[in-house]
Order: structure tokens, then C-alpha cells, then sequence
């Protein structure tokens, strides 16, 4: 492959099989939230279910774009991805995967549902940590993107609050908007052995169809983030940039990007602020002459790939600058051209080729088919103390569904196991009171939900270091 020496080859196989793994078993750790309410409520036999959820998950993901996978991509400065030590990559890789696997099967086999998301951004973030240890690292604690960092802790922080919060306002609607003889219908447990009317049998089979939809293209797209971390480390010549795109189509969005940074007014800009404008500058002149020549070689890919992530970096602080004067128009300008995720001149470094995106598609829909079992117990029967209702269910995934498809079309990654646990615990609380959520549950949840980063980062900064020595 690639002209590649026999073990790195070898390497880069295991590393995207381990990556494969990773997805698998988000399959069947955090898809099983999806399937659990249309299980316990008996609208949906379980092999009918996790089958179907199974199949939703990769049409989640074929049609998700990588918007959210490119997020965690740019965990990591572009440095630090090329490395032009193939074997420091793959100790980077390696690290993160094994500490990822680690802890997400862990807390499958105790049957508690942690988040998949928490598991890989702390993996992440535990090699760039890592990578600070060394003794030959000269960025420090730079080496994590830390403006990225906040972006997504704030949402996995503020995702599970949203969702009890919704959940807890919508049991309260529903009692108040739905007739009386619909209201006891919907409320009351289901019966054990019967299948519900066919007309909640119908939501809740759409709500868990949505679950399932949006999980593909949320937590899908951290697989391909995944593999793209991989090929773009191993083998940054072949994927640092997207050939498939047409390069001359950059010029004139270099010029716009080039006019509106011109606009800025650098009498009272500080020494900083002026070496970001310089940075921007300098690698718009490196891109036009890459153009000019017509010249896109494998030598220079990495270096395309860092001048266009020096813009993106550079431009997003001097427009989110307080202190820098520039018009609405022209920060609108710059953040569409330069700054989103896929768009603008990110579509050249946000990508990844269709056959990573159909790998992770099959490891996450079989994933989801098997080894469902432990999360559906839990989430079904110990987060609350009494049985799901057809409202509870139906509440707690369309706040889940809805929380994890805003989430993706912002391009950031939630964990779809918060936002289902966290839903179900409000709705519990709406229908009994706050005694209605088992302790030991909620506990458990709560601990996993602090310990996931700390222990994912420890682990992968440790196993980092580790292969470092050993490759």
C-alpha cells in the first residue's frame, strides 16, 4: 500500500482495525440507548429493534458529512499530526485507541452507561498532554488545542443539563395538553405482554428512529475522526489535504480572505495581534504561489495543510478579538471563508475519502446489533424506579434526538448517552419526583461521567509516553 515498508504497513492495518473496534463497540454501548425505550415499551421485538437502529446508524453516518469528526481531528495542533517520524504517529495513535477501548468496554461489561464521547476527547486530549512530557517538546501545553478543548467540553457539559431539563418540560406539557382519555393511555405502564396501539407504537418507533439517525451522524463522524487522526499521522502525504478538490478554486477566496484581514486597523494592535495578521499573511502569499505554479506535489501537502490551518486558526482569534476593530460584514465574511468546519478553504483539510466513512457506516451499525443487553437493562429498568411509560419513552428520546441533531449541525460532539440517560432521569422526576431515580444508578452515571476524562487522559498520556520509548 503506498509504497509502504512491511511494518509500518502492518501497523497502520492494526491501527485502523483497532479504530474499526472503537466504533464497534460504540455501537453497542451508546446505541443501545436508542433501542432501549422501544424494547421496554414493547413496540418493537429487540432483534427488530437494535436491526433497525443498526441499519438508521449507517444511514446517520454515510449522509453526516465530517464536520464532527473534523472537530476532533483539530483536538490536536497540526504539528503535532506531522510528525515526520511515521513512528511517533503511530505511537500517537496506538495511545489513544487502546485507552479508548480500554475504559469503553470496561464500562459496558459493569452494564453503566459512560460516554463513547468523553472516552475519545479524553484519549485525545491525553496525547497532546503526553506529548508535553516529553523532553524534547518545545510546545508545552500548547501541543492541545485548548480553544477546541473548551468549545466541546461546553458542549458534553451543557448537553445532559439540556436534556433533563427538556424531558422534565415536556412530561409537564403532555399532562397538560392531552386529553384526559389519551393522558391515562400514554402514561399509565405498559402491559408486559402487549404491544401498544399501533398510533404510539408508530412514535415511538419514530423517536428511536431519530435516536439512531442522529447518533450515526454524531458519533459515526468521531470514528472517522478517528481514522483520519490515523491516516493523516501515518501517512499525512497521501491525506493532509483533499485532492479531490479542484486548488485553483482557492485563489479567490484567498484574495477575499486576503482584502478583508487588510481592512484591519493595526495602529493600536497589539504585538500579537499583529504576528496572527503577519502568520495569516505570510501563508496566503506560501498558497497563491502553490497555485501559481500549478504544483500540488506530495512533498508539499503537509505544508499546504499547515498554511491553511494557519489561516483558519489565526483568522477565528482576530475575529472573535474584542479589541480588533472590523465591521459585522467582514468578521461574516471571514468566519465563512475561513473558519467553519468543511466550508470556505477548510473544505481542502476537512475531508475524508468514502471508503473511511463506509467502514465506519458497517462497524457502528453491526456494533449496534450485538451486545446491546447491558445498557438496555440499565436504562430501562435502574435509572428510574418505576417501568417506562409510552411517554416517558417518547419524551426522552425526542429530547435526546433533538439535543444530538443541533448539536451536529453546530459540528460538535455530544455524548448520545447523557442525552438519553439524562432525558429518561427527567422524565422520572416529572412523573414521581426526585425519589423516583434509583440512587446507586444515578450514582454510578455520575461517577462515570466524572471519572470518564480524567482516567481516559491519565491513561492515554501514560500509554503515549510508553509507546514513544518503545517505537
Amino acid at each position: 500500500m503506498f509504497g509502504l515498508e512491511t511494518d509500518i504497513f502492518l501497523l497502520l492495518s492494526f491501527c485502523i482495525l483497532a479504530a474499526c473496534a472503537f466504533e464497534f463497540i460504540n455501537g453497542f454501548h451508546d446505541t443501545a440507548n436508542a433501542v432501549a425505550t422501544v424494547i421496554y415499551t414493547n413496540s418493537l421485538k429487540p432483534t427488530q429493534a437494535v436491526v433497525w437502529s443498526g441499519l438508521v446508524n449507517f444511514i446517520g453516518v454515510v449522509t453526516g458529512g465530517v464536520g464532527v469528526g473534523m472537530s476532533i481531528v483539530n483536538l490536536l495542533p497540526v504539528e503535532l499530526l506531522i510528525d515526520q517520524n511515521v513512528y511517533h504517529s503511530i505511537a500517537m495513535v496506538l495511545a489513544l485507541l487502546f485507552s479508548a477501548i480500554i475504559w469503553n468496554f470496561g464500562t459496558w461489561y459493569f452494564g453503566i452507561p459512560a460516554s463513547s464521547s468523553h472516552t475519545l476527547i479524553g484519549a485525545i486530549l491525553g496525547v497532546g498532554l503526553g506529548y508535553a512530557l516529553l523532553p524534547d517538546n518545545k510546545m508545552g501545553i500548547a501541543a492541545v488545542n485548548w480553544d477546541k478543548a473548551k468549545e466541546i467540553f461546553s458542549a458534553l457539559l451543557l448537553s445532559p443539563m439540556v436534556g433533563f431539563a427538556m424531558a422534565v418540560f415536556l412530561m409537564f406539557a403532555l399532562r397538560r395538553l392531552l386529553s384526559k382519555p389519551i393522558r391515562k393511555q400514554v402514561f399509565e405502564e405498559p402491559n408486559k405482554d402487549e404491544a401498544p396501539p399501533f398510533w404510539i407504537r408508530a412514535i415511538l418507533i419514530s423517536t428511536c428512529t431519530l435516536v439512531s439517525f442522529f447518533h450515526g451522524r454524531n458519533d459515526g463522524q468521531k470514528g472517522i475522526g478517528l481514522v483520519m487522526l490515523i491516516l493523516i499521522g501515518v501517512l499525512p502525504t497521501y491525506f493532509a489535504i483533499n485532492k479531490t478538490v479542484d486548488f485553483n478554486t482557492l485563489k479567490p477566496e484567498l484574495a477575499t480572505i486576503s482584502s478583508q484581514i487588510a481592512l484591519i486597523d493595526t495602529t493600536h494592535a497589539s504585538t500579537a495581534e499583529k504576528e496572527k495578521i503577519a502568520k495569516v499573511n505570510k501563508s496566503i502569499k506560501f498558497l497563491n504561489s502553490v497555485a501559481d505554479s500549478g504544483k500540488v506535489e506530495k512533498t508539499n501537502a503537509l505544508d499546504i495543510r499547515k498554511a491553511l490551518l494557519t489561516i483558519s486558526s489565526n483568522t477565528k482569534k482576530l475575529v472573535e478579538d474584542d479589541e480588533i476593530v472590523l465591521s459585522d460584514n467582514s468578521k461574516t465574511i471571514l468566519k465563512n471563508l475561513a473558519t467553519k468546519e468543511e466550508k470556505g478553504i477548510r473544505r481542502f483539510t476537512d475531508h475524508a475519502p468514502m471508503w473511511v466513512i463506509l467502514m465506519i457506516s458497517l462497524s457502528l451499525g453491526l456494533g449496534t446489533m450485538i451486545g446491546w443487553k447491558r445498557i438496555v437493562v440499565t436504562v430501562g429498568e435502574k435509572i428510574g424506579k418505576s417501568h417506562l411509560t409510552y411517554a416517558q419513552g417518547a419524551s426522552a428520546e425526542l429530547v435526546a434526538a433533538t439535543t444530538i441533531g443541533l448539536a451536529s449541525w453546530f459540528k460538535l460532539p455530544v455524548s448520545t448517552t447523557h442525552a438519553l440517560s439524562s432525558g429518561i432521569a427527567g422524565t422520572m422526576v416529572a412523573s414521581k419526583g426526585i425519589k423516583n431515580l434509583q440512587a446507586g444508578t444515578i450514582k454510578n452515571i455520575l461517577l462515570a461521567w466524572v471519572l470518564t476524562l480524567p482516567v481516559a487522559i491519565i491513561l492515554s498520556a501514560s500509554l503515549f509516553v510508553f509507546f514513544r520509548w518503545l517505537l
